[in-house]
């Protein structure tokens, strides 16, 4: 299995209580994912970020195609981290971890990826496509979170 790595750091001019309140609050992903991977979150959003929530969520990344993808919130410290673990889904392995700490009058978000393709040697020769497909939504969210938090 080949285990991809990606790293995304944003200062936001935010409170830590303020950041985390909005970042703790699984429908505000929608807010912040482009529109054309149509997300939808199914069902396990009602209630704050806690350890052990399961989130299920329909996309169509691809063609229109819609495909589901269930994550599970494993670890929580309220204020400082999150991470969120694919359970089934579109990649063989999906671990995300978002950081949060005060820095410079505001918050500092790091984000740190890790995921594997499905199909082997064969998901790995079409993997161009998901690798931009990943970076363009971490840019999005960059973009959509400046706008809706100005310095």
């Amino acid at each position: 299995m080949n285990l991809h790595r990606l790293e995304s750091s944003q200062w936001l001019p935010l409170s830590l209580k303020d950041a985390w309140e909005f970042f703790s609050v699984p429908e505000n992903l929608d807010r912040i994912t482009p529109s054309d991977m149509s997300f939808e979150i199914l069902s396990g959003a009602e209630e704050r970020t806690y350890a052990g929530q399961i989130i299920r969520y329909r996309i169509r990344p691809v063609l229109n195609i819609p495909m589901n993808w269930v994550t599970e919130i494993t670890h929580v410290v309220e204020g400082e981290y999150f991470i969120d673990e694919q359970r089934f889904g579109p990649y063989k392995f999906w671990h995300h971890v978002h950081k949060f700490k005060e820095e410079n009058g505001g918050v500092l978000m790091e984000d740190t990826l890790h995921y594997a393709l499905p199909g082997g040697w064969l998901g790995e020769l079409g993997g161009g496509f998901v690798h931009k497909k990943v970076h363009g939504i971490f840019e999005f969210r960059e973009a959509e979170l400046n706008r809706l938090f100005p310095a």
